[in-house]
């Protein structure tokens, strides 16, 4: 028999609630530094107890919320490097549509240091490791992977923050053309 315990699906249905809240308080404020629990909670229809029941204080709810973020991204990128793949442009649309999806959380979280140079290796990783199966020299005529890192973090920056007129296939149609030869 498995020592493992059971989730109560009360629990995650609270903890959903709770993230939920936050999005939409930061919607409407950006400033992180507004939120609190009884915002938090009462947005959410819970009480106060219910959150503290989950988390240690709103620095540990942010916490979880951008190691879900995370695991959430690198889901996303791992078709990206799939080289070979024949529907690259589709896997870069799907992994800009989470971008969109959460653009004001995102807007809010990148302006934070950490959260920034997680999101840079996370993308670095994933272009260094596109290169190296595509056996790309990088001692030859390339762009630096950090410059290449930084131009796509501007792009979709710009984009969840003013661009936002423009759909996932055209961002990805617009990277490829910047990127198509050696730089992904």
């Amino acid at each position: 028999m498995s020592a493992q315990k059971r989730v109560d699906p009360r629990a995650i249905r609270s903890k959903k609630m709770l993230k939920s809240a936050v999005f939409s308080l930061l919607e409407e404020n950006s400033d992180i530094s507004q939120l609190t629990v009884q915002k938090i909670a009462n947005r959410a229809e819970l009480n106060r107890a219910t959150f503290y029941l989950h988390y240690e204080d709103i620095n540990d709810l942010l916490r979880q919320i951008v190691h879900e973020i995370f695991d959430d991204l690198s889901m996303k990128v791992e078709p990206l490097l799939q080289v070979k793949s024949s529907n690259e442009q589709e896997q870069l649309v799907t992994f800009l549509n989470y971008f969109y999806e959460y653009r004001k959380v995102f807007a809010v979280f990148v302006e934070h240091k950490g959260f920034k140079n997680h999101l840079s290796n996370l993308l670095k990783n994933t272009i260094e490791t596109r290169r190296n199966a595509r056996r790309i020299d990088s001692t030859k005529e390339v762009v630096s992977v950090d410059i290449v890192v930084s131009s796509l973090l501007g792009i979709i920056m710009w984009w969840i923050k003013d661009g936002i007129q423009y759909n996932s296939e055209y961002i990805a149609a617009q990277i490829t053309l910047m990127h198509r030869r050696r730089f992904l």
